[in-house]
């Protein structure tokens, strides 16, 4: 029997229908599959995972990191974390748009956030920490209204916290910590009444916490440490009864906590603020990077659930209440302890605590972290405590105390002992019969005789400064703070006191970064010349994150370094750029004097190790000062009973290619003549403005052959720099004078660089012949 009319219609229609709805599927996910190939194509290291999964041939739904919805064939979430993705996030990400979790964290991501990504109103993760993601924040942010964790935690990301986030009602995460974000905290963050988590820390927010934050009644995190806040606590931050962790710590805050603390916080766990003794569960408190002063109080002994306690970088003072070195549970606390033999680890620095360091500290048999620097301790180090053998780490240093240094456990390891800025306190191993000689300490007081009078700062021998205070001087180590980057960390412009300063911040990483740190140390502390740069301070501490952090604290010098000048980055005053042959001659005068006074006049003779353009910084005045001793080590006489262990490994190559010595090559050690060598290639390069790198050099020529064979053609004129040819056109005496200084100076770089160590001259001679090329321009003049 055949169909009527009216099934034909029917069949037809559906079948019409279900080619319709297999179509659109089949369109939609080739819209994704676009999406997904345009955001691989913005990556600048592709990992293997993605170029063989993400075949444009196959399905996304296939791909690696990547699930569809089943029901409707799209792309509902993304999870490429830790993929080692390097490149920017494509605008294309928001055509993705039935995506509900993106999870790209700890890759390598950069650039800015595609506005685009708020297109993306069914997302309910984000997650793009861990990235170097920088710019703004999307304004439009509050378009994902289905948004429950926005974590951008880690990255580089500027401006304020938008006012339109308070729109995100659903969010239970709000993680914005360790960027660069500035301005106040909005306070229609006070509307996301369903937050668990609001982590603001390690910013440079400023103003004060908004009261209306305590309508939060979920918030169990509240994390704002390390901004510029400041202000009272608003007393709804202590009604939050939900509260489990409060982390407030370095910041401006001031005033009182509520004696009732106790009972309204009834679930906290974390408080690294002043508290009080009616905590009893708690079992972790920092108080540490405050202002805090006075004695610690004796309810501190109530915490019988302690594990962790930090309160160092104060102002605290007079001895530890009994109680509080006898908490059963503990095992962080930064004290002298007594009978907590489950401790591990005890911060107490950047405090004014005085007397002895407790011999008692030894019958803590677990202790592996003991860091007491920065405070006013005296007498002996106890000899018991190298017998702590698990002892992973001791900072004792810059205290008051004396006396030789332990030999055995961790005093064996420099690289876990501090103990600079201990003026009376011998580190080395010296006949008795001798120590009035040589006898080398951690730290020596500076004279304060040749530090300019309008720098109250450099008058103070070795001040004290802590993690924090560098932090806060350095603008959290902005990165537009940054001056260079050198062999063993980075150099950033800071303002201490009102002074500025340069902070070099010890790269953990580089190689040998310990021994560069103490030969940098050990090479400028005796030393005092007009013509080196001068070493405020040093800071050994820990990080908020608990890791080493090593740093020097130099004086700010403005007209940056002679490299710089070199290359013509640098302009005088009347717009000119280059340095005149005077200025050129005074120059080499001045690195000359310096290294004249490390070779023969201080205390103990210094070989510098690493002497190049970049190293040698100028003032305003044009004075040239050497910089940069990561490298340097110390000389002694045979004869010297003081057996001191080198301060560098000698068997490596020193300094910086194309300055260094052909015998150190040869594994020959660090020498004057290696120094007279690196100073006759700067001479060189000073006078020519080509670095000895030149790309123009090639096969066997060199900038040493190449002047050389100028020289002997009597050809200078074309080997000098071109911007100083200019400056040298003139006719008569006046030119004469200028040809002969330049060629007595020239010969002066010449023999500095002759190949063979023995047939380099003195730096005294240097620097006699220099002045000599000197009196040839004012004779002429």
């Amino acid at each position: 029997m055949g169909l009527s009319v009216h099934q034909l219609l029917f069949f037809l229609m559906f079948y019409v229908s279900t080619f319709s709805i297999v179509s659109s599927a089949s369109f939609s996910l080739n819209t994704d599959r676009e999406a997904l190939l345009s955001f691989e194509s913005q990556m600048s290291q592709n990992p293997q995972s993605l170029s063989f999964s993400w075949d444009p041939n196959t399905s996304p739904c296939n791909w690696t990191g990547v699930t569809c919805d089943t029901r409707i064939r799209r792309v509902a979430s993304i999870n490429l974390s830790g993929h080692g993705l390097s490149g920017s996030i494509s605008p294309s990400i928001g055509n993705l748009s039935f995506l509900t979790s993106l999870q790209l964290q700890n890759n390598q991501l950069r650039g800015p956030i595609p506005k685009e990504i708020t297109n993306l109103f069914r997302l309910r993760v984000l997650n793009l920490s861990s990235n170097s993601l920088d710019g703004s924040l999307p304004s439009n942010l509050s378009k994902l209204i289905e948004l429950r964790a926005l974590d951008l935690t880690s990255n580089m990301i500027t401006g304020i916290v938008p006012n339109q986030l308070g729109d995100l009602k659903n969010l239970t995460i709000l993680n914005l910590g360790k960027n660069l974000l500035h301005g106040p905290i909005p306070p229609s963050l006070s509307n996301i009444s369903s937050l668990t988590v609001l982590s603001l820390g390690t910013n440079s927010l400023s103003g004060p916490v908004p009261n209306e934050l305590g309508r939060l009644q979920r918030l169990q995190v509240l994390d704002l440490t390390i901004n510029n806040l400041s202000g009272t606590i608003p007393p709804s931050i202590y009604n939050m009864s939900s509260l489990e962790s409060l982390v407030i710590a370095s910041n401006n805050f001031w005033g009182q906590f509520p004696s009732n603390i106790g009972y309204t916080l009834p679930k906290l766990l974390v408080f690294n603020v002043y508290s009080i003794g009616d905590l009893g569960a708690l079992n972790e408190i920092n108080l540490s990077h405050n202002k805090l002063q006075g004695r610690i109080p004796p309810s501190f002994e109530n915490f019988k659930n302690m594990l962790s306690m930090d309160l160092s970088s104060n102002m605290l003072n007079g001895s530890i209440p009994n109680g509080v070195l006898n908490l059963p549970s503990l095992s962080h606390i930064p004290s002298s302890i007594k009978d907590c033999q489950s401790l591990e680890k005890l911060n107490m620095a950047g405090n004014n605590l005085d007397g002895p360091i407790p011999d008692a500290l030894a019958e803590v048999k677990g202790l592996e972290f003991l860091d007491l620097s920065s405070n006013q301790l005296s007498g002996v180090i106890p000899p018991r405590l190298q017998d702590l053998q698990a002892m992973k780490f001791l900072n004792i240093s810059f205290n008051n105390l004396e006396g030789w240094v332990p030999n055995r456990g961790v005093f064996k390891d420099r690289s876990k002992a501090y103990m600079e800025g201990n003026p009376k306190l011998c580190i080395h191993t010296c006949r008795k019969t001798r120590t009035h000689r040589k006898l080398l300490k951690v730290s020596e007081k500076r004279s304060t005789t040749s530090t300019s009078s309008s720098n109250s700062l450099l008058k103070e021998p070795f001040m004290n400064v802590s993690y924090d205070e560098l932090r806060r001087a350095t603008e959290n180590f902005n990165p537009r703070n940054l001056l260079g980057v050198g062999s063993f960390g980075s150099v950033f412009k800071g303002v201490i006191r009102g002074v500025d300063v340069a902070v070099k911040v010890i790269d953990l990483k580089a190689n040998g970064y310990y021994k560069g740190f103490i030969a940098e140390c050990e090479a400028l502390r005796n030393v005092r010349h007009r013509n080196l740069v001068k070493l405020v301070t040093s800071c050994s501490s820990i990080d908020f994150k608990n890791n080493e952090f090593l740093a020097l604290v130099y004086e700010f010098l403005s007209n940056g370094s002679l490299e710089e000048w070199i290359k013509g980055k640098h302009r005088k005053p009347d717009g000119s750029v280059g340095l005149s042959l005077e200025e050129r001659v005074n120059v080499a005068i001045d690195i000359a004097s310096a290294l004249d006074y490390l070779h023969n006049d201080c205390e103990v003779h210094v070989v510098h190790c690493d002497l190049k353009p970049s190293n040698i910084l100028l003032t305003e005045d044009m004075v040239a000062k050497v910089g940069d001793f990561g490298l340097a080590r110390v000389l002694f006489d045979a004869s010297d009973d003081c057996h001191h262990a080198s301060i560098s490994s000698t068997h490596v190559l020193k300094g910086s290619i194309g300055y260094i010595p052909p015998e150190y090559g040869l594994g020959e050690k660090p020498s004057q003549a290696g120094d007279v060598y690196s100073f006759g290639v700067m001479l060189l390069e000073l006078l020519s403005g080509k670095s000895p790198m030149d790309e123009r050099f090639e096969g066997d020529q060199n900038l040493i052959s190449w002047i050389s064979y100028g020289f002997q053609s009597n050809a200078i004129m074309e080997v000098i720099d071109p911007k100083l040819k200019g400056l040298i056109d003139v006719s008569g005496a006046q030119l004469h004078a200028k040809l002969d200084c330049l060629k007595k100076t020239i010969e002066v770089g010449l023999a500095c660089t002759a190949y063979a160590a023995s047939e380099r001259m003195k730096m005294r001679n240097v620097l006699r012949l220099l002045k000599e090329a000197k009196g040839m321009l004012i004779k002429g003049n």
